[in-house]
């Protein structure tokens, strides 16, 4: 207790500010993720030939190391919380775009039909119908996206963008375990917090009668 207690008093502000500084740089990835990914995911389920390519092509930036990805835009971004954004914005598209797609794409063809037959438009089925039955599938893929970009936003650490690996990587530099521990247990913490609060979001968002279900109509 005497340890921790030291920890807070000598680190306190600091985890608070570094904790804002891990969230922004999540939650800022995580938006530009979902206002991308979540219409493109739409717009594929509209053209399917255009749905292979475009999965493979960012199923392929899934694979390029963390860091790598990180290197390559401070040379267009330079260095800081921006070009962290950006990398972590790549890392989020995969698991929304395919969630969107394959929730969208799963919705029950026959009540867009009778969607269709009540005059409905393509945006309003889109909205009033495809959407909300695939929210489940969607969300899914959101708070996976959540949860990994908070374990991921510790490499920004590396290159000036702040958060909590800033403790982490100084722990292990100054072989300080306290630091390392000090920085890995909030963003384990923040992962586990988030998840949950996206439940609850799904939950809410998702239609009475299909709650429960995990998945589109």
């Amino acid at each position: 207790m005497d340890a921790i207690r030291s920890f807070f008093s000598e680190y306190g502000v600091l985890l608070l500010e570094k904790t804002w500084e891990h969230l922004y740089i999540s939650f800022a990835a995580l938006l530009l993720g979902v206002l991308v990914a979540v219409p493109l995911g739409i717009l594929l389920v509209r053209i399917p030939k255009a749905a292979g390519a475009i999965m493979g092509i960012v199923s392929i930036v899934q694979t390029f190391p963390s860091l790598a990805i990180l290197a390559f835009f401070i040379p267009l971004l330079g260095i800081g919380k921006v070009p962290a954004i950006a990398a972590l914005f790549l890392y989020s598209m995969l698991p929304i775009l395919r969630n969107t797609y394959i929730g969208v794409k799963n919705v029950d063809r026959n009540l867009l039909e009778a969607a269709r037959g009540m005059g409905m438009t393509s945006f309003q089925r889109t909205a009033s119908v495809e959407l909300p039955l695939a929210v489940p599938v969607i969300m899914a893929g959101i708070r996976m996206s959540a949860v990994y970009l908070i374990g991921w936003a510790t490499l920004a650490s590396f290159i000036g963008g702040g958060g909590l690996g800033d403790f982490i990587f100084d722990g292990l530099n100054l072989f300080r375990t306290d630091l390392v521990i000090g920085g890995a247990l909030p963003v384990t913490l923040l992962a586990i917090l988030l998840d949950w609060l996206l439940g609850r979001v799904e939950y809410h968002a998702t239609p009475k009668g299909i709650r429960g279900q995990g998945g589109a109509a």
